[in-house]
């Protein structure tokens, strides 16, 4: 058995003495493991790096196999990572909410082209959250959590004061349609609607909805996993970085 492919490095972990296994996203093939003979060499080391972009050869003498990469790197994204805090703790969340929930060898094309996208613009800190909260609203989406904030769940129409979400569908619920019921209720800030700028409170209210449905709706489908811890951290840095402007 033999593919090649593009993909992202998601993890590299050391095998033996000098060999290393990594999982990769790749478009066609998902999420793909494999061993990299001489992986921890020095040629190799620097290029098995989180968020790298990876040319792959694998190999296997039957599908089921873990088999080999043979891997020629494309482009790094250390660099635009390492030089900003809030990128590198973003690169680590993007990488492990994947490696979470990505069942092994299922595509997800349209997740994959996104991720992509995301991590090109590592580094432009002042895009990059929001550019982040899309993502995560892809990955909600593909997971089968996807939130609806079109029209109103309790009214059936659209309306021009959607303010809510409701925690158990996803559903977007308009000032008028939630009543008494609001506290019980997510707060919907404009920016999970697209509109408008997006500061980064406005992002830390934002990812408060989209990790309600991460922790509650995703995780217990991956048999009650805790979350990485990953995602919080970069959510947390955001939180820092707002209290300080």
């Amino acid at each position: 058995m033999e593919w090649r492919d593009q993909g992202i490095l998601l993890s590299s972990r050391t095998h033996g003495e000098t060999s290393a296994i990594i999982e990769v996203f790749t478009p066609a093939r998902g999420r793909h493991a494999g061993v990299v003979r001489g992986g921890t060499s020095r040629k190799l080391a620097p290029v098995l790096q989180p968020g790298a972009q990876l040319d792959l050869m694998w190999r296997a003498r039957l599908e089921d196999h873990i088999g080999t990469f043979t891997v020629e790197p494309l482009r790094s994204r250390a660099a635009a990572s390492m030089g900003d805090r809030l990128s590198l703790a973003g690169l680590n969340a993007v990488t492990a909410l994947l490696l979470f929930c990505l069942p092994e060898r299922e595509a997800h094309a349209r997740l994959y082209e996104q991720t992509e996208q995301l991590l090109d613009l590592l580094g432009q800190s002042e895009i990059w959250p929001l550019a982040y909260l899309r993502w995560e609203l892809t990955l909600l989406d593909d997971m089968g959590f996807g939130l609806d904030l079109t029209t109103c769940a309790v009214l059936g129409r659209q309306a021009n004061d959607l303010s809510f979400v409701s925690p158990r569908t996803g559903r977007a619920v308009s000032r008028a349609g939630a009543g008494e019921w609001a506290d019980k209720l997510l707060p919907l800030p404009p920016c999970l609607l697209g509109e408008g700028p997006a500061p980064d409170a406005e992002l830390v209210e934002a990812f408060r909805v989209t990790g309600h449905f991460l922790h509650n709706h995703l995780a217990p489908e991956m048999g009650n996993t805790p979350l990485p811890g990953a995602r919080q951290r970069f959510v947390d840095r955001l939180r820092s970085r707002a209290g300080e402007a």
